[in-house]
């Protein structure tokens, strides 16, 4: 594999690496088995985010796909019907997990920047028959991924959660990202938690930790989450050394997300006086999608040129390419990179 220390790399906010406290942090945690349930670091990080998110219990998991897959199949039976947005990440970047390991049908609407609204979503709730599946889940993503980084609502998230409550069905909330809306909006964890009843939230994005998500809801649902986390082999023995990274990010790396913020904004700047690339989408936390004019460039080779400049980015489907900002990258890296995007436009 290639080094890719040297390069500004905008890949994504998963390509961070541990802090040299979060490593002193992770050279000093205190472990046990949590299989056996003893792991005093991961105890202590489950009750933290189950007391953030003001939740019941929660369970550490090693990946967001994980936390996704366990939140849906745990509020849900095989052969009942999950509603979710076209371009959310449980339809788009999870091995179909949900349906191939448990046998849940999708139903995939367009929303609107990635927000269905409550309005939306009703037509489409079904009452299980003879002839369909139950609509048993509707999943939201908050910040959504395929949409550039946006900021779900809030209100609207309300009233998805009362449309829930209006059918007896339930929400998951894909919060891989939330750290980063909940910094950008004020909105307390706890007051986007209480729109969900299971809510997944990642350490390996802005948060800087090298490994794991978390999912927070009830006791029971958290019971049922843990057997199936087994099922899947994600019985962790002494994550405890795990567990002291997502303790240490929470503890140190929720407030700087502002930094990412403001520099994904910057890079936006750049990205608007360049020839043939344009936003595709307003940029409000730390993800930058541009669109690529491909009688000026490819895809391909902007983004290889961009490499041979020290840049690093990724195609997000056709005639885009998408840059993260995240702690490995400053404001003068962002100059640094954007200076590169202009030098292109010029030649």
């Amino acid at each position: 594999m290639p080094d890719t220390r040297r390069f500004i790399d905008l890949r994504s906010d998963t390509v961070t690496r541990p802090t040299m406290a979060m490593r002193r942090a992770i050279a000093e945690a205190e472990v046990g088995d949590d299989v056996f349930g003893d792991d005093p670091s991961v105890i202590a990080l489950e009750n933290r985010v189950a007391d953030l998110l003001k939740k019941e219990a929660a369970l550490f998991v090693p990946s967001g796909t994980m936390g996704n897959f366990l939140g849906v199949a745990s509020l849900t039976e095989t052969g009942d019907e999950v509603i979710l947005e076209r371009q959310s990440h449980i339809m788009n970047y999870e091995a179909s997990s949900v349906a191939a390991l448990h046998g849940v049908q999708l139903n995939a609407l367009d929303g609107d920047r990635g927000v269905m609204t409550a309005a939306q979503i009703e037509p489409y709730i079904k009452t299980q028959s003879l002839h369909t599946p139950g609509t048993k889940v509707i999943a939201i993503e908050n910040t959504h991924n395929r949409a550039g980084g946006r900021i779900y609502p809030f209100d609207e998230m309300q009233r998805v959660k009362q449309l829930a409550e209006r059918h007896g069905i339930r929400v998951h909330l894909d919060g891989a990202r939330l750290c980063n809306a909940h910094v950008e909006t004020g909105v307390s964890l706890a007051g986007y938690a209480a729109c969900a009843d299971t809510v997944s939230m990642c350490f390996s994005k802005g948060l800087g930790a090298p490994v794991g998500s978390i999912l927070v809801s009830t006791q029971d649902v958290v019971d049922r989450a843990r057997r199936l986390r087994k099922r899947l082999g994600g019985g962790m023995r002494q994550a405890g050394v795990l567990a002291a990274a997502a303790l240490h990010a929470l503890d140190h790396h929720i407030e700087r997300m502002r930094e990412d913020h403001k520099n994904a904004k910057r890079m936006a700047s750049f990205v608007e006086q360049v020839r043939g690339l344009s936003l595709l989408f307003p940029v409000e936390t730390n993800i930058v999608v541009a669109r690529v004019d491909e009688k000026v460039f490819t895809v391909d080779a902007l983004l290889g040129k961009l490499r041979e400049r020290g840049v690093l980015a990724v195609p997000f489907g056709a005639g885009r390419i998408r840059m993260v900002t995240h702690l490995d990258v400053s404001g003068d890296d962002i100059e640094r990179a954007g200076e590169a995007l202009l030098a292109l436009g010029r030649g």
